[in-house]
């Protein structure tokens, strides 16, 4: 494969974010998962996504909704852009109200070529500190994505039905267009897949709406602590598989062993659109 390092130089940069965890968001997000709004003293499992937002004006906005690339992200020309997955590692229990500082880093940037056209991964890490103590650990996986076989793209992402498989749990969680609003709002995305169905089929070349990705891996490690409330989660990895559509019926569902469970989104023609794994110890 011929190697691109036109982004090479984007390896390695740093940016630095301060927020206060106040008790707004959190509210916010317990009404979008359908929860009594509890004042929370400590910071729910994958809600530090609520915080460090990209407040960029509208004037610095790309035709997607994103922010216009070349500050922190590189620059690449691909303009498709998703977040494929993550890992994440929890390390220490962030207190509610207080200041956070998340210390971000471009680890890697790799090209790639397959079935469904030309690719960049960008992966940023990002640690988050509470209290000058070291919290979170997460690193992400954005992907861009070329747009002269969008088309085919969409069609091609399918991957081959699910196994029976035994699972601990199983349970829906309805998405309309009204809760990809209020989640796009919360956490101040401006991706137009996620609202603008004209601009989504027509631009971007999907059947519908996307489900966000970051609201789906919440989705999972959400009724994961609802089905066991006393496991100490320790780390969770996700990866995005396949499109979940505004359209689609979908289950959340876990296979839980004595340290770890798999989880995953399974969709009602039985393909799966994310999987994870979550470890954890007992409290």
């Amino acid at each position: 494969m011929e190697k691109f390092d036109a982004f090479d130089a984007w390896i390695g940069k740093k940016e630095i974010q301060v927020d206060y965890l106040n008790q707004r968001p959190l509210a916010m997000m317990q009404a979008l998962l359908n929860q009594e709004n509890k004042n929370l003293t400590e910071l729910p499992h994958l809600y530090h996504w609520l915080y460090f937002l990209p407040t960029v004006n509208n004037e610095q906005l790309a035709e997607d909704g994103h922010p216009k690339k070349g500050g922190f992200l590189p620059p690449i020309p691909f303009p498709k852009r998703m977040w494929a997955g993550g890992r994440l590692q929890f390390l220490k229990n962030i207190t509610v109200n207080q200041e956070i500082k998340r210390e971000s880093e471009i680890l890697k940037i790799e090209f790639k070529q397959g079935k469904s056209g030309d690719m960049y991964f960008v992966t940023v890490k990002h640690s988050i500190f509470a209290d000058d103590q070291l919290a979170i650990v997460e690193e992400q996986d954005i992907v861009y994505r070329n747009t002269s076989n969008q088309t085919k793209t969409q069609r091609a992402v399918i991957v081959p039905a699910a196994e029976t498989k035994p699972f601990s749990y199983k349970k829906q969680f309805p998405i309309n267009t009204t809760s990809l609003f209020r989640y796009s709002a919360l956490t101040f995305n401006s991706h137009k897949i996620h609202y603008d169905r004209p601009y989504a089929m027509q631009e971007e070349g999907y059947p519908g709406l996307v489900v966000h990705g970051p609201f789906l891996a919440t989705l999972l490690i959400h009724s994961f602590k609802e089905e066991y409330p006393t496991k100490t989660i320790q780390s969770f990895d996700f990866r995005a598989v396949n499109p979940v559509f505004d359209f689609n019926e979908f289950s959340i569902c876990g296979d839980v062993q004595t340290q770890s469970a798999e989880l995953w989104v399974e969709k009602e023609n039985n393909l799966i659109a994310m999987k994870a794994k979550v470890t954890f110890t007992e409290d």
